[in-house]
């Protein structure tokens, strides 16, 4: 049955296609072998020069991979195996390459890097942490230099001129981290010479399920610190709250617009002591106004709002009349309500930008990676990612010892059992790593063998430059090593002399992971390359798995039996099934998470296109004319009646309101819209406005292109992390929420595209309002 699985299996066929491809790249050693130095490195011109007349990066593999062979056995004296040139075809063809432990993922890595990397667009490997970046930029960076392609290291602390450079180069080597802040702040600067990240072309994740699964649940941020503007919002209120109607403002009812008048921006320049209120740098003095005059007189208390028993606005959703907790106005809208009420206004830590890991990683054109343990997590990276495991054979068969779970009636039998087994073990010098869940056990087991005089390291993924010593030595005659599941990934445990003779590696587990995966890993760490070696893990029923998993069942025969330990059949297909579940769970965890996050997605798309048109062009107008044609369109629409299925517009409301907001120069009479239709209305008034606009500024035309860029910019910028609070607040808040037979995230979806729209229209009308408010001076210089 086995023979006729693996014959028909899909994983079996692929391997065979991978097996064929990497013959064809074995075929190419002899020829590669007996060129010069000069001639191999002279190969990289030859490829990129094929490239360039039509040749693909999959024509190219066989030979492009026997070069980079070739190179790696002069440069660092090692030849890449078979199984690891079957690995490089899997990470080239976009997939996960699951590689045991000690298999040289690294060296693999070399392959589809190298023939990625002709193209010249840039190819990213992305590892871990800082040390192994930088480790392998030097280590594997050799070979690529060698033959003639540039080398970046991008860390943390670098200038943005410096990691500019690194990520022009052919080949980048990063964090997770580090490229994804990157890629929030390239989408945070004001100047396009800023922006260090190009295109985002092909990465290589290390440690892939590390990264793309166990860190994916937390999103990255970017905070701006606390928002200090309480106070402002209570000087806008007093402000607003002096001002006469008709006289300081002027209220549109049915466009639920407020504007300034004429003599309420007199008024507000003398209040806040500023020259020009329509000044680019007052554009939140404006905005703060604009949200205090909306809260006192467009914002019913009782009706769009109520102030609860614990003196916090909560808003009435217009439509059930449902209290709508935990959701909050955008844009500074709830605060300046707050201010209006005299309730406290809440001060918080602004978000200025956000993206998870799965929709960072999503970015780019292609996305591989390889890893010791994929396999069980194959349907998230495939669902998610659209990426599938392979598994690559190891390049000698795996002799280590597996022994079954050693379970006990309680925490104290377990840990006195690992004990003994550390001081039999060790009296003989056999290296030992003791592996646990959390830093807690490992500093707890550190005290038991300190308690008995057993020198040991413990290694706590705190410092990665000691991790890689530590990790070094744990395979030396006698080294006890103790560390949590996340240390030391990336780097090996090579055996010490003698230990071969003893039985390799022995590692012991202090308890089962929530993932198979997790502790796949630990036991991996023994094993590599043919090397003999031992795992057990050690497990009690009141293990945080077993009692979340219903213990309760086994308690009785384990106390029957004392302190011994029991190897069952039973309890270790439970423990199984436990760990299958809350992977599922985990995983609609990671799903429903990245639900939520493409609706920002989305957004933030949209939001980074128009940001990018805006600092990649000087003249900005274009954008200014789609700004006016919305905000036309939407008060012409505010206006429109209905009688019975006929639709008209009030004209003669509609002319009003264009007063009211500021259009003072356009000329229309209302005959000209008479027995018009909306649209044909919609098209009169926006020519006339965008004419009345263009006369305005056509002697200024030189200047004022320059400051709509940066009234856009600004807007835009400010706008955009109110949306990402709100955001926020809405996910937070959705859950308190009850809705009849409507799910969470379909509420999140629609009231997020909605909050989309009003931030859309909002930036319009405050674009719109500063450009007919600008004021151009032109001072010249006296002779």
């Amino acid at each position: 049955m086995n023979f006729l699985e693996k014959l028909f299996s899909g994983d079996a066929k692929r391997l065979e296609s991978i097996r064929k491809q990497a013959l064809e790249v074995d075929a190419y050693a002899s020829s590669m072998a007996s060129l010069d130095d000069a001639s191999l490195k002279a190969k990289t011109a030859e490829f990129k020069q094929r490239l360039a007349d039509g040749a693909t990066l999959d024509s190219l593999l066989p030979e492009a991979f026997a070069v980079v062979r070739e190179a790696a056995k002069r440069v660092i004296g090692e030849y890449p195996f078979f199984v690891q040139v079957m690995g490089g075809i899997v990470l080239h063809q976009g997939d996960i390459a699951e590689m045991k432990t000690g298999e040289g993922k690294t060296l693999t890595s070399v392959l589809p890097v190298y023939l990625n990397a002709l193209t010249g667009k840039g190819v990213h490997i992305v590892t871990v942490n800082e040390y192994l970046a930088g480790r392998d930029a030097k280590w594997m960076g050799a070979i690529h230099t060698f033959l003639g392609l540039t080398v970046g290291l991008n860390l943390r602390q670098m200038t943005p001129q410096q990691k500019r450079a690194a990520y022009n180069c052919d080949i980048t080597y990063t964090t997770n981290s580090e490229s994804g802040f990157d890629y929030l702040r390239d989408n945070m600067v004001t100047k396009i010479e800023d922006r260090v990240l190009r295109e985002l072309n092909m990465a290589l994740v290390d440690e892939v399920d590390s990264i793309l699964i166990d860190e994916s649940r937390t999103p990255l941020i970017i905070s701006g610190g606390q928002k200090q503007t309480a106070q402002l919002y209570l000087q806008a209120d007093r402000f607003v709250k002096s001002l006469e109607p008709d006289v300081g403002y002027s209220v549109d009812i049915k466009a639920k617009s407020v504007q300034l008048t004429e003599e309420g921006v007199r008024l507000a320049e003398k209040a806040f002591k500023v020259e020009n209120l329509f000044e680019i740098s007052h554009t939140h003095l404006v905005h703060h106004i604009y949200q205090a005059l909306k809260a006192n007189y467009t914002m019913d208390r009782d009706v769009e709002y109520i102030v609860d028993e614990e003196n916090t606005i909560v808003i009435v959703d217009p439509f059930t009349g449902r209290l709508m907790k935990g959701r909050a106005y955008s844009d500074g809208l709830h605060q300046a309500i707050e201010a209006k009420e005299g309730v406290p206004i809440k001060q918080e830590t602004s978000t200025m930008a956000t993206i998870t890991y799965q929709n960072f990683f999503r970015l780019y054109s292609k996305l591989c990676g390889m890893t010791g343990t994929a396999k069980s997590e194959e349907e998230e990276f495939f669902t998610i990612y659209n990426m599938r495991v392979v598994e690559i054979p190891t390049n000698k068969p795996v002799v280590r010892v597996d022994y079954p779970d050693a379970i006990f009636g309680s925490k104290k039998a377990k840990f006195q059992a690992l004990l003994e087994e550390i001081k039999e073990r060790h009296a003989e010098g056999q290296p030992i790593l003791v592996g646990t869940i959390a830093v807690e056990t490992s500093e707890f087991i550190s005290k038991i063998l300190e308690q008995n005089k057993l020198r040991h390291e413990v290694l706590n993924a705190k410092n990665h430059a000691r991790e890689a010593e530590i990790i070094a030595n744990a395979g030396r005659k006698g080294a006890i090593t103790i560390a949590t599941n996340m240390a030391g990934r990336g780097t090996d445990i090579k055996l010490g002399e003698g230990v071969r003779e003893l039985g390799g590696l022995a590692v012991l587990g202090s308890e089962r992971h929530e993932s198979r995966r997790i502790d796949n890993q630990l036991r991996g760490r023994s094993g590599r390359q043919g090397d003999p070696g031992y795992s057990r893990f050690f497990v009690s029923v009141q293990d945080e798995l077993m009692v979340r998993f219903g213990s309760e069942r086994y308690e009785a025969i384990f106390k029957a039996l004392g302190d011994n330990a029991v190897e069952s059949k039973l309890v270790t297909k439970s423990i199984s099934s436990a760990q299958a579940r809350v992977e599922g769970v985990n995983f609609d965890v990671r799903k429903t998470l990245l639900e939520y996050d493409d609706v920002l997605r989305q957004q933030r798309e949209t939001i980074y296109k128009q940001r990018s048109f805006i600092l990649e062009h000087q003249d900005v107008h274009v954008l200014i004319k789609e700004m006016f044609d919305r905000v036309i369109k939407n008060l012409v629409k505010s206006h429109v009646e209905y009688n019975g299925k006929n639709e008209a517009v009030n004209v003669e409301d509609f002319l009003a309101s264009l007063v009211k907001m500021n259009f003072t120069e356009v000329q229309i009479e209302a005959s000209e819209l008479k027995d018009k239709s909306t649209q044909e209305i919609i098209d009169i008034a926006t020519e006339r406005a965008w004419q009345s606009y263009e006369t305005k500024i056509e002697p200024f035309k030189e200047v004022s292109r320059g400051l709509e860029k940066n009234i856009v910019l600004s807007i835009v910028d400010r706008s955009w992390m109110e949306h990402i609070d709100t955001m926020s607040k809405l996910r937070e808040g959705i859950h308190l929420r009850s809705y009849a037979q409507n799910k969470p995230l379909q509420a999140y979806i629609e009231e997020g595209y909605a909050l989309f729209e009003d931030m859309l229209n909002r930036i319009s009308q405050e674009v719109v309002a500063f450009c007919l408010r600008m004021k151009i001076e032109v001072r010249r210089n006296k002779a």
